[in-house]
């Protein structure tokens, strides 16, 4: 009886000490099972594997898998988007612009693949999230993104058709098309992957040419 009064009265010991460290090594564990399993495939146990750690101090950091993907969402995120909305948004000639954004996109697309299908299933399942979303990542609601970036490049697309040196088109259809050309390969790689008949070294190789191709691409469909 007294060994089970001495078993109730024991206390538990108290959580660890939030640790940047263990917590930034979670999120890189994260990323590289989202890249090979896709966040839909990912398991816990398996990023706590990755991690080194156990499943209950990764549960102590994150709750459930979706408040982390949504956490290695948002560092990943953060240094994208960024980039991209002071590249459209700088004095930079169109040609310029169009070759450093398709650079950013895909560099960086490359090493966060599981990206575009997160944005996808958010957009879906929780388009309420959008808006909190990016003005998390970006710093700025779409409503500040607005004036900055559509404006200025509609002016200079203007003053590019009245030059004879690019078709109309209007500032949203471009950057539209622009990032559509950027983001589809990795939103649809396993079927791209499966359609062309490539493993996961010949998609490199694909996204290697691409980004050697398409700002030249892109620029020449639009030239009259």
């Amino acid at each position: 009886m007294k060994q089970l009064k001495g078993r109730k009265a024991a206390k538990r010991p108290p959580p660890p000490e939030p640790d940047g460290d263990t917590q930034a090594r979670i999120l890189d564990a994260a990323h590289a099972v989202f890249i090979r399993r896709g966040t839909t495939g990912a398991r816990m146990q398996e990023i706590a594997g990755e991690a080194g750690v156990n499943p209950a101090l990764l549960h102590y950091y994150f709750r459930n898998k979706e408040q982390l993907s949504e956490s290695v969402f948002r560092r990943a995120a953060a240094q994208l988007l960024p980039r991209v909305i002071e590249v459209m948004a700088s004095d930079a000639a169109l040609e310029n612009k169009v070759a450093r954004v398709v650079a950013l996109e895909l560099e960086h697309l490359s090493r966060a693949p599981y990206l575009p299908g997160y944005i996808i299933s958010e957009l879906h399942y929780h388009p309420d999230r959008v808006r909190q979303l990016l003005a998390t990542v970006a710093g700025v609601t779409p409503e500040d993104v607005r004036p900055k970036v559509l404006p200025k490049l509609g002016r200079q697309l203007a003053a590019a058709a009245r030059a004879g040196t690019l078709r109309r088109i209007t500032a949203d259809q471009f950057l539209v098309n622009l990032l559509s050309l950027c983001i589809f390969p990795f939103a649809a790689r396993p079927m791209i992957m499966a359609l062309v008949g490539l493993d996961q070294h010949g998609f490199e190789r694909f996204i290697a040419r691409r980004r050697d191709e398409l700002a030249d691409f892109f620029l020449r469909a639009l030239r009259p």
